[in-house]
């Protein structure tokens, strides 16, 4: 190992006698840090001295100095030898002015370094606000780096700016080039008929979207029918985004870069611009609209025995949404009954269809992961106004299930045919992991059977199913969610765990993700072409589908990152006005450094060792829990605890608890 200079530049010389692996560097607040490597499920641990000023993100060179011992889940180690990318060449933080010099607090807590800023790159910048900066010189040597102010995004605790701060830290691209609007609005308001005699005509069916109130772009239609023979014919009609981004058009090319519509409580970063996502792409009741239709006769068992795809013009007779539907189903409302009466029997045939195919889904040992999203209500201003749990109901169900069922449909079919094609694939977990989710269920008294050979989803379904409607519930269905990998866009079809599925993709919505955009286009090129594509074809699609699934993975992950975050920020500004307040909650983690606990009404908190009382705890890494070394009172994971709120900060996107029963 060494360097050598080449001109002025220092290069790196790798030792061949050494291991040394690529990857991304993640660093903790106290200094240390982690490496991932793309290709590696287990990350390198990073000693502070052996970061090399490596910054949150940063691609890396790292040689191993220790390598993982497998019998002792210990994981390996390593040193950064060359920092080969920066991930950032702009930040974004909070400025504070110094007279002669100022410096920006990172928003990314984890960044490693707060940022000089000279007094002649001060810009408009003042105290306290909110600021983009692009780094001029990185940290080395203990120095910190060191920045220019390029934009003022406003004050902290202007309306607005915690968002656009999200916006501007992940580089999000805010509003579409003006080229890509008027593209999109050269296809008018209305479809192009003459069009229309390439498609089956459904404009005199019934058929509905069924969607949350404040949707505003509905891509999927459905509509269920029960056939003679006792089976069902459920067609799923989505709408046909591909007929109007054309491949390799600066729509398609910015839907691309994009790959993801991002939710950021109250305000959407569309994949596609409104004049299609909410205009001709949104299948509006009363409108004729193009479609990409999968038509499936199901049994009553609820197997889906034949199948079709075709390209149709639909026009929806009713817009619906999920708690209307909910309510015919439960015969509740007696207006919403007077007012949907003509089409009470569609919905009928559709909450039996939809239990038939939930219950199949089951059998196959479908992981019913029933942890609840959160609602945040926001007022006009953007400020949190209440949090509680989303509350979901069959209606809910039904559009799931009959979403699940296309995707499984349209993945077999395709898959079969040896189509170039962009597959949802989640792989099973991992038996250490398992096995370490074992060590939580102990204490359940519960047990996941499991061995190198055999991991199969109905052992996780079976545990599911005990637990239902117990306290424990969303704390046990969380703890199997972590085990589980993560889910990812892959040219191959690997099958997908969680649903429990050999062929899964995702088909039905292609105004928000882009895969379902490209696999389209794929479905739309076969239907032209009578299913025979040529091999100069086949070949560009391969390649393209291996490019499009990972840059969709890559921006579904981003977009995770950024809608977590922004949960986080509301969540800490709500708790804000709480302080001091007492609320029951339950143990969600235990860590060496304190306990997390969730309050019903979703909101998570930190309770650190010092908080819990005057007693010195035990971290039992084994069971994931703290034993009290003089009481052996014991805090795991499930138990109730009484907390009040001590801390909360909007900037540092964090809240601390303690407990209330201090009298130990």
């Amino acid at each position: 190992m060494g360097k050598k200079k080449k001109g002025k530049k220092l290069e790196f010389v790798k030792d061949e006698n050494k291991i040394y692996k690529e990857g991304i560097y993640r660093k903790n607040q106290k200094g240390f840090g982690f490496v991932k490597v793309e290709t590696e499920e287990d990350e390198i641990y990073i000693n502070k001295e052996n970061s090399l000023n490596a910054l949150n993100g940063d691609k890396v060179l790292v040689e191993i100095l220790e390598e993982r011992e497998k019998s002792r889940e210990k994981s390996e180690e390593g040193k950064v030898v060359e920092i080969l990318k920066h991930e950032k060449d702009t930040v974004v933080g909070i400025f504070q002015n110094s007279k002669n010099f100022g410096f920006v607090v990172p928003d990314d807590k984890n960044f490693g370094t707060d940022i000089f800023i000279s007094k002649k790159d001060f810009g408009k910048a003042r105290n306290n606000h909110k600021v983009l900066v692009k780094i001029t010189k990185y940290p080395e040597k203990g120095k910190n780096a060191e920045g220019k102010v390029i934009e003022v995004i406003g004050d902290v605790n202007q309306a607005g700016v915690d968002m656009l701060s999200l916006i501007k830290e992940y580089n999000l691209p805010a509003t579409f080039p003006k080229q890509v609007v008027e593209e999109a609005k050269r296809y008018g308001q209305a479809i192009d008929q003459s069009d229309i005699k390439n498609r089956v005509d459904l404009r005199d069916k019934i058929i509905f979207t069924i969607d949350g109130e404040d949707a505003k772009d509905l891509d999927d239609a459905v509509r269920v029918e029960k056939l003679e023979n006792g089976n069902y014919r459920l067609e799923v009609h989505i709408a046909d985004v591909s007929h109007y981004v054309k491949e390799n058009t600066l729509l398609d090319q910015e839907a691309l870069l994009r790959g993801t519509s991002i939710y950021m409580l109250g305000r959407v970063i569309p994949m596609l611009p409104r004049e299609l996502s909410n205009g001709l792409c949104s299948l509006n009741a009363g409108e004729d609209r193009f479609t990409l239709s999968c038509i499936m006769e199901i049994d009553q068992k609820g197997k889906v025995v034949s199948s079709q795809v075709y390209k149709a013009v639909i026009n929806v007779t009713e817009r619906m949404s999920y708690k209307d539907v909910q309510k015919i189903i439960e015969g509740s409302d007696k207006e919403v009954l007077k007012r949907y009466k003509p089409y009470i029997q569609e919905f009928k045939n559709m909450e039996e269809l939809a239990k038939i195919l939930k219950a199949r889904r089951v059998e196959n040992g479908y992981l019913n992961l029933d942890i609840p999203e959160s609602k945040i209500e926001l007022d006009v201003n953007g400020r949190v106004t209440n949090i509680a749990k989303y509350e979901t109901t069959f209606a809910n169900e039904i559009i799931e299930q009959f979403m699940l069922t296309a995707n499984e449909t349209i993945a077999e079919k395709f898959y079969w045919l040896e189509a170039p094609f962009i597959y949802r694939v989640h792989e099973e977990p991992d038996l250490e992991k398992v096995q370490e989710l074992n060590k939580f269920l102990f204490n359940f008294g519960l047990k996941i059977k499991a061995n190198k050979d055999n991991i199969y989803p109905k052992e996780f379904a079976k545990i599911l199913e005990e637990i239902k409607g117990k306290e424990e519930e969303k704390v046990i269905a969380t703890l199997v969610l972590r085990t589980l990998k993560v889910a990812r866009y892959e040219a191959e079809n690997n099958g997908h765990f969680g649903i429990a599925s050999k062929y899964y993709c995702h088909f039905t919505s292609p105004i928000r993700r882009y895969p379902d955009l490209f696999i389209h286009r794929i479905i739309s090129k076969y239907l032209e072409e009578n299913y025979v594509l040529d091999d100069e074809e086949l070949e560009k699609y391969n390649t393209q589908a291996e490019d499009r699934a990972k840059k969709s993975s890559d921006r579904e992950k981003v977009a995770t990152t950024v809608e977590r975050e922004a949960e986080k920020i509301k969540k800490a500004e709500y708790m804000e006005a709480r302080i001091g307040n007492e609320y029951d909650g339950i143990i969600s983690s235990v860590t060496q450094f304190g306990i997390f606990v969730e309050l019903e009404n979703t909101v998570e908190g930190l309770i650190r060792f010092e908080d819990l009382g005057n007693e010195y705890f035990i971290y039992d890494e084994e069971r994931k829990r703290l034993i009290g070394e003089r009481t052996n009172k014991t805090y795991k994971i499930g138990d109730k605890i009484k907390i009040r709120v001590k801390n909360a900060s909007k900037l540092l996107r964090q809240i601390d608890f303690e407990s209330v029963n201090l009298s130990i």
